[in-house]
C-alpha cells in the first residue's frame, strides 16, 4: 500500500512537471502581453505587476491586426472546410477497398510530411505569380491543402479502419447505397478521427508563417505576418508582439475545447484493440 501510494504521489508529480513545462510558454506569453515596457524589460524578471491593456489597445487600433485576424480566419476554415469535405471520402475508400495502387497512393500522402517547405516556396511563388494568383484567397486555402490533406486522410483512413465492416455489409444487405453507408455508419462512427483531422488543419493553416510571408502583400496578409513585421531594425515592441500572439492563440484554444470530447478518443483509436 506504501508502495502504491509513494508510486501514485511520483506519477502525480511528474503529470504536474509536465503540464508546468506545457502551460509556462502560454503564460509567459499572456503576462507579457499585460506588462507595460519598463516590466517587460527588467532584469530579473517581474512576476508581480500591475496589468495593463496598452499592449491590446495598440493592436486593436491598427486596422492591420483585424484585418490579418479576419484573413486568417477566412483561410484556416476555407482549409478545414474542404481537407474535410474532400479527405472523408478519400479515407473512406482507402479503408474500405482494394484497388491497383493503393499502397502507392497511401505512401505519397504520408510522404507529403517529409517535404520541407522552404524547398518549395519559392516554386509556389513562381508558380502563383505566373498564374495572377499573388496576395489573394484561394492561393493560401490552395497551398495548405497540400498538407491538411494528408494528415486528414491519414487519421480518418485509420478511424474508418476500426470501424467493423459488417456494419457496412447489413447496410449493404438492406439495400443501402455506398453512399449511404458512408453517410450514416462511417460519418457519425469516425467523428472523433474527423475532429482531430479538423483541429490539426485549422491549426495548421492558422499558425502556418512561411507561405503567408511570400505569397501575401497587404490584401491577404494573416495573423502571424502582422505579427513579425512588428520586429524592425530599430525597435522590438515585444508588448504588442506578445499581445498579437495571445490573440492569434485565442481562436485556435476556443475551436479546440468545442471539440475536446471528441479529441482524446480521436488520437487514442487504434491503442487497444
Amino acid at each position: 500500500m506504501r508502495r502504491r501510494v509513494i508510486g501514485r504521489a511520483l506519477h502525480l508529480l511528474g503529470l504536474a512537471a509536465v503540464l508546468v513545462f506545457a502551460l509556462f510558454p502560454f503564460y509567459w506569453m499572456v503576462s507579457s502581453s499585460l506588462k507595460d515596457q519598463i516590466d517587460l524589460l527588467a532584469s530579473p524578471p517581474v512576476w508581480l505587476f500591475n496589468p495593463t491593456l496598452d499592449h491590446y489597445r495598440e493592436i486593436f487600433s491598427d486596422q492591420r491586426v483585424t484585418s490579418a485576424v479576419l484573413n486568417s480566419l477566412v483561410v484556416a476554415t476555407s482549409t478545414t472546410f474542404l481537407s474535410l469535405l474532400l479527405g472523408t471520402p478519400a479515407a473512406y475508400a482507402l479503408a474500405r477497398f482494394q484497388f491497383r495502387g493503393k499502397s502507392d497512393l497511401w505512401f505519397w500522402f504520408i510522404s507529403n510530411r517529409m517535404i520541407s517547405p522552404i524547398v518549395l516556396a519559392l516554386p509556389v511563388y513562381l508558380l502563383a505569380q505566373s498564374l495572377g494568383m499573388l496576395d489573394t484567397y484561394p492561393v493560401l486555402v490552395l497551398i495548405y491543402l497540400t498538407f491538411c490533406l494528408p494528415i486528414g486522410i491519414w487519421i480518418c483512413t485509420d478511424q474508418f479502419r476500426s470501424i467493423p465492416p459488417e456494419l457496412a455489409e447489413a447496410a449493404r444487405l438492406e439495400g443501402a447505397s455506398q453512399f449511404e453507408v458512408f453517410r450514416r455508419i462511417y460519418l457519425p462512427l469516425g467523428l472523433p478521427g474527423i475532429a482531430v483531422s479538423a483541429i490539426f488543419s485549422f491549426i495548421f493553416s492558422w499558425n502556418e508563417l512561411l507561405y503567408a510571408l511570400v505569397l501575401t502583400r497587404r490584401a491577404v496578409q494573416t495573423a502571424p505576418v502582422v505579427a513579425t513585421s512588428y520586429m524592425t531594425g530599430y525597435e522590438l515592441p515585444w508588448g504588442k508582439i506578445m499581445a498579437t500572439g495571445t490573440v492569434i492563440v485565442l481562436p485556435v484554444t476556443v475551436f479546440a475545447l468545442l471539440v475536446s470530447r471528441h479529441m482524446v478518443r480521436g488520437l487514442t483509436m487504434g491503442a487497444t484493440k
